[in-house]
């Protein structure tokens, strides 16, 4: 690494993060240098636990990254003060901020991740403003999940739109804060890409346990929002197209997320859905590499934190090996993709303020584990098993193709999950055991 490398990263979330963190090593190279620019004013955090503080179990500082503190934005892995990548300049290799300061690079890193996306709701924006109304936030930043805070207390009417991973746990957790909460799904059932209807179903009877109350197959229209006196809207009811109005003082727009490629489009990079990525997670531009929520890799978008912390890692390889001047094309680190599994807790409010004090809800309902991976949805040949316990709320299944599983959901208490996930992450032939023990509450062989 004699000749050093300048080493710029889009993006200081969970994957640009995880990127310095990986070249931290290299850093004491001479003139190996590593750059983050991120937007948020916060510290890196782990975003997949945004509804653990909005449901006042944690404090934001107990989901910051590891090592995100105590640097700055000056070449030593650290976000600095807030500034945002407005123009790339791939001529002359430069990064232009909204700051007016210009970094160069020998390596650029896109980890821009990605935006919420908002629904054609009828009165969300008025003519000419992008700004939405009082009272009607998405749920996708640390400043997002703090305004939810403070504004849901107890008996708030909350309507969440969009029945998803983000919906379902943005509900759950303003739920845990003693809010009223309305679930508004469109589709068939709720967390359509992750589950079937057997599971969404017990899914759902668990948040109605909380006092969420959960519509489903219900299109949300329009919002109406009422003048207040310094001139702002704020939110009033959700129209339904049915003409049916939720009254509600706060929505959530959960109707999930969009690659932000908005940079790369504009320098010219191939973009489809996301940036496309080669194995090296290398972009159209050599120069140019693309990590997490916004890289598409052969045709697939990920959106999850695991595919994002393998391609940090793989890409830390391929970086220090070009900045060592060693890599060749036979022994260069390459990304062949992530077998990720979905996972997610949901833990019922406890003690002051919380959704069992509304008087709707059970005091006795317990955490349920929802666990999701590859495609629950058997094609011809396949094999499925599946154990269904409607008394305890559990439900298991598995697709299996030959010696191998090639998905499955499973929801409740969750002792197996770890065996489960070894044997779909590793990718690994079956054991040789009956099927049976990948699903008993030991996980055992």
């Amino acid at each position: 690494m004699d000749d050093g490398m300048r080493i710029v990263v889009i993006g200081g979330g969970m994957a640009g993060t995880r990127l310095a963190q990986q070249l931290a090593p290299y850093r004491t190279a001479p003139g190996l240098t590593v750059t983050v620019v991120g937007e948020e004013r916060h510290p890196p955090y782990n975003r997949v636990l945004l509804a653990e503080v909005l449901a006042g179990r944690y404090a934001p500082a107990m989901i910051t990254l590891p090592g995100a503190g105590g640097t700055d934005s000056g070449g030593d892995g650290g976000t600095g003060a807030p500034r945002r990548a407005v123009r790339l300049d791939r001529a002359d290799r430069l990064v232009v901020c909204d700051d007016g300061t210009a970094l160069p690079y020998d390596r650029l890193v896109l980890a821009t991740g990605s935006n919420p996306v908002l629904p054609p709701l009828r009165g969300l924006f008025e003519e000419g403003s992008d700004e939405l109304p009082l009272g009607a936030h998405c749920f996708r930043t640390m400043d997002d999940c703090l305004a939810l805070a403070s504004a849901a207390g107890h008996g708030t009417r909350v309507v969440v739109v969009g029945g998803g991973l983000l919906g379902v746990s943005a509900a759950q957790a303003l739920a845990a804060r003693g809010a009223r909460v309305v679930l508004a799904q469109q589709g068939e059932h709720l967390m359509e890409r992750h589950l079937d209807g057997t599971a969404a179903a017990l899914l759902r009877g668990h948040l109605e346990a909380q006092g969420v109350e959960v519509h489903i197959e219900c299109r949300a229209r329009g919002l109406l929002t009422q003048r207040m006196p310094d001139g702002r809207r704020a939110v009033r009811s959700v129209e339904l197209s049915d003409g049916y109005c939720l009254g509600a003082e706060l929505v959530v727009l959960a109707c999930g997320v969009r690659p932000r490629v908005g940079l790369a489009q504009a320098a010219g990079i191939d973009v489809a859905k996301g940036v496309v990525v080669d194995d090296r997670l290398r972009t159209s531009d050599p120069a140019v590499h693309a990590i997490g929520d916004c890289a598409q890799h052969d045709g697939v978008l990920y959106g999850l934190a695991g595919a994002a912390h393998d391609q940090a890692d793989v890409l830390a390889r391929v970086l220090a090996q070009e900045a060592g001047g060693a890599a060749t094309a036979s022994d260069a680190p390459r990304y062949t993709g992530t077998r990720a599994l979905t996972r997610l807790t949901l833990t019922p409010g406890t003690g002051t303020g919380s959704a069992r004090d509304t008087g709707t809800s059970s005091p006795d309902v317990p955490p349920l584990d929802v666990a999701a991976f590859g495609d629950p949805v058997p094609g011809p040949g396949d094999d499925v098993l599946r154990l269904t316990d409607a008394t305890r709320g559990a439900y298991r299944k598995v697709v299996v193709r030959g010696d191998r599983l090639v998905g499955g959901i499973l929801l409740g208490d969750l002792a197996a999950v770890g065996t489960v996930a070894g044997v779909w992450e590793g990718d690994e032939p079956l054991p040789s055991a009956p099927l049976l023990h990948l699903l008993t509450d030991d996980g055992g062989y």
